[in-house]
């Protein structure tokens, strides 16, 4: 099954006709609005909602633009679609999109301070635990970063 992403634009809509009938849709497009008035609207630097089959599964997306060759990714898939492999894909797509954008950029992203679900995720594409982190709203969080290496690089 193919995952599809789908931008969410500066106004809150589809980058593309797509229905979305999870309830979570509504609040996530909400939110990723809110966040580009903060930190500004700048393609492919966006939220996205995640399709599989038509179905709207999840997002994912980056929280700002790059800033100081570091861009932090997110991503979460609706409680309904979990346990399917859609957040590694989501995951993996937020990495490829950024590497094809800059191919220096370090990829990031935060979890709680335990083992989970996202710290597999994470640890399966190649991000490595650097520091522990106080984040202004969720506490003390782990950072992931992920480096692209140019071929026979080290």
């Amino acid at each position: 099954m193919q995952l599809e992403l789908v931008a969410i634009t500066q106004n809150g809509e589809l980058g593309k006709p797509m229905a979305c009938a999870s309830p979570w849709a509504a609040t996530v497009v909400d939110a990723t609005v809110e966040l580009y008035q903060r930190v500004g609207y700048e393609p492919p630097w966006l939220g996205y909602l995640a399709f599989e089959d038509g179905a709207c599964v999840g997002t994912c997306g980056f929280k700002s633009p790059p800033q100081n060759n570091r861009v932090e990714i997110a991503y979460f898939t609706f409680p309904e679609h979990e346990s399917r492999g859609i957040a590694t894909q989501m995951a993996s797509e937020l990495v490829r999109l950024a590497l094809d954008q800059i191919p220096a950029v370090s990829v990031a992203a935060q979890t709680l301070p335990e083992e989970s679900a996202s710290t597999s995720i994470l640890k399966k594409l190649q991000f490595h635990l650097v520091s522990s982190v106080e984040h202004s709203e969720d506490g003390l969080v782990w950072e992931w970063q992920r480096r692209n290496t140019p071929a026979g690089g080290v």
